[in-house]
């Protein structure tokens, strides 16, 4: 049998879209607003052949480094036999999404700051 090494090679399952979200995007997807330095995931939609990342990229989280009118550029870094490399792509908007991984970390900030200002303000006493 033939064994086909293409761009697309085995991803038969990685592309599909969820049960009962096959068809036409929602248009949420592209009023999304991206900005320079924003953390987004990439997922292929197999939906848009178009500006479609490489299948080694889906699931990665990147940054964004570039905005044009249809696609983003994003950073990402790379393990290459012994060295990580940042590696910059451009994707179409239909194939990332904000990254929710960060959510966390920035409530936590945000909360030990308002802990560090009360106790600044009132002392030991203020926790």
């Amino acid at each position: 049998m033939p064994h086909s090494f293409g761009y697309r090679a085995h991803t038969r399952y990685l592309f599909r879209r969820d049960f009962r979200t096959n068809g036409p995007l929602k248009s949420s997807t592209y009023l999304n607003i991206y900005k320079t330095g924003d953390l987004v995931d990439i997922k292929g939609n197999g939906a848009v052949h178009k500006g479609m990342p490489h299948k080694y990229y889906h699931g990665r989280t990147g940054r964004v480094w570039n905005v044009t009118p249809r696609a983003i550029g994003v950073e990402i870094h790379k393990q290459v036999k012994n060295r990580i490399i940042p590696k910059r792509i451009h994707v179409r908007i239909e194939h990332v999404r904000p990254s929710k991984s960060n959510v966390e970390f920035v409530k936590r900030r945000k909360e030990n700051d308002a802990k560090k200002r009360a106790l600044k303000k009132g002392g030991k006493r203020a926790l």
